[in-house]
């Protein structure tokens, strides 16, 4: 299953007439929208993203709307698989579990504000 938003741009003198398209669709679900700026919020569900896209196309097709455009997407199975890898993968670098190392001599890199980048 995958779900992603979408934001619809139209003029404002649409927005009313497309929100009550999308609330009535099938193949949509409305969710917010700014008249002022002509965005639409909405999201699309598909067993795959082939089905996504052809839910989007259809949007896009709409005369009123100027664009359609993905946002954010979530792959359930993706996540899956991620979820999978990482609880496979020991969540503690072998480093801290080794007792020959000093902790003197081991360099921390993730803190960016204090490291030089070069530029």
């Amino acid at each position: 299953m995958n779900v992603s938003s979408i934001v619809v741009q139209a003029l404002p003198k649409h927005i009313d007439k497309l929100v009550a398209q999308f609330q009535e669709a099938d193949y949509v679900d409305y969710h917010v929208h700014d008249k002022e700026k002509g965005k639409i919020i909405v999201t699309i569900e598909g067993k795959g993203v082939e089905e996504e896209i052809e839910k989007l196309v259809k949007i896009q097709q709409i005369p009123e709307v100027i664009a359609a455009d993905m946002m954010m997407t979530y792959q359930e199975d993706e996540l899956d698989e991620e979820i999978k890898r990482l609880e496979a993968e020991n969540p503690v670098p072998d480093v801290l579990n080794d007792d020959n190392i000093d902790p003197k001599d081991v360099v921390y890199h993730g803190d960016l504000r204090h490291k030089k980048l070069g530029f």
